[in-house]
């Protein structure tokens, strides 16, 4: 069993910076493709960025692209997610998740993910 522990969520001004990270338990993090999520108050929930299982590929939503930078670190079982230029519209609960076959590539879908963390609040202020 893999547990995700995301931090790093807060008030924010508008173009503004947070750094987000999740941090995992278990030994197989490293094999794992990561990505982050997101969901604002009644809507479905955002796909943003994946990150291979080796660090060397990654996959960014349209909507972030250019703004937000997806890294890990293997040796610490943690991925991060860097947000700068925040609008208000980003405001959301944000997820980190897990996606153990690394065999398809790095994928979107909520149902392609197996493991969650709790997610983390982010709020950006107009």
């Amino acid at each position: 069993q893999v547990q995700l522990i995301e931090s790093g969520g807060g008030l924010v001004q508008a173009g503004g910076s947070l750094r987000l990270s999740c941090a995992t338990s278990g030994r197989t993090f490293s094999v794992y493709n990561m990505g982050w999520f997101r969901q604002a108050p009644g809507k479905e929930r955002e796909f943003l960025v994946a990150i291979s299982w080796s660090g060397t590929g990654t996959r960014y939503a349209t909507s972030v692209m250019g703004r937000f930078t997806i890294s890990r670190d293997n040796a610490k079982n943690t991925v991060y997610l860097q947000m700068n230029s925040l609008k208000p519209e980003d405001t959301a609960v944000y997820y980190c998740a897990a996606d153990r076959d690394t065999r398809r590539g790095l994928r979107v879908e909520m149902d392609d993910y197996d493991y969650w963390g709790q997610g983390t609040q982010v709020t950006v202020s107009s």
